[in-house]
């Protein structure tokens, strides 16, 4: 990210935090996975023969659009607001020009920041474990004593939102706590043990933008409601300070040695987690 660039479009800050709160939802056009021009190819442009069903299909394809776009200007501009606030400390100095994977140096460690939330596959990895099966089966077994079901054909998000309503509409509250509970005490050990999540974030990162650089990862988690993780990069009340006591407290140790395999090589890393757990 380019931080001088935007200091010369003469951004205001003030304004950008405000504005960002006028996103009230955060839906990604298309697939996560794929860029936007992908996704709309392998689903109208070589699906759909006929132009009269995929001019039928215009607001659906307009309302992807809007979500890629809207989306990506919330995490870019919440990522540039971020950056900021390390790059205001006197310990940081922010790289020159455009040195490769580099963002800053906390005193002379170059640093490769990358916002995210807690990812959501380490999270069903983990709830398995402990559950002993997925989050979806735990629930559908949960709910079927209840006589609760749903549509088996939907996909697993979605069949996770209508049982996870369904309890709710039926007062049974304290079934989506204890999932809640158990989400937290996984947070918590990540936090007092980052070494396991720091390599699954280097191993599951995607090959384009595959590195094996010095990273410091800023990773956002709502324990009491991990679909609202998005809010929280706005949160800069509460990211703020911790970054400041981050910084303070910086130290040679704080950069932790990580080892990690990707596609079959081994690499060698320095990198530590700042969590912002609400």
């Amino acid at each position: 990210m380019n931080h001088e660039w935007y200091n010369e479009m003469g951004v205001d800050i003030r304004q950008l935090k405000e504005d960002l709160y006028k996103v009230q939802y955060y839906s990604w056009g298309g697939d996560q996975n794929n860029s936007l021009d992908k996704y709309f190819i392998s689903r109208y442009v070589k699906i759909i023969s006929k132009f009269s069903e995929l001019q039928s299909r215009q607001s659906e394809i307009g309302a992807n659009a809007w979500n890629y776009v809207q989306n990506s200007w919330y995490n870019n501009w919440t990522s540039f607001i971020i950056e900021s606030l390390f790059k205001q400390n006197p310990r940081v100095i922010s790289a020159v020009g455009e040195i490769k994977s580099v963002d800053f140096f906390i005193d002379e460690y170059p640093i490769d920041l990358k916002v995210t939330f807690f990812p959501n596959q380490f999270m069903e990895q983990k709830l398995k474990n402990i559950l002993g099966t997925s989050e979806k089966s735990w629930l559908k077994k949960k709910c079927k004593n209840l006589g609760i079901s749903c549509d088996t054909k939907a996909s697993e998000p979605q069949q996770i939102y209508t049982l996870t309503e369904k309890l709710m509409e039926v007062g049974r509250s304290d079934i989506i706590r204890e999932l809640e509970v158990v989400r937290g005490q996984i947070i918590e050990e990540s936090q007092r043990n980052p070494i396991e999540l720091i390599r699954w974030l280097y191993e599951n990162q995607g090959e384009m933008r595959f590195g094996a650089e010095n990273r410091l990862y800023l990773v956002l988690a709502d324990s009491n409601d991990f679909t609202q993780a998005w809010k929280m990069k706005r949160a800069f009340s509460l990211i703020e300070p911790k970054i400041k006591q981050y910084i303070e407290s910086f130290s040679s140790a704080s950069l932790k040695k990580v080892q990690f395999e990707f596609k079959k090589r081994k690499y060698s890393t320095l990198a530590d987690i700042l969590f912002i757990v609400k």
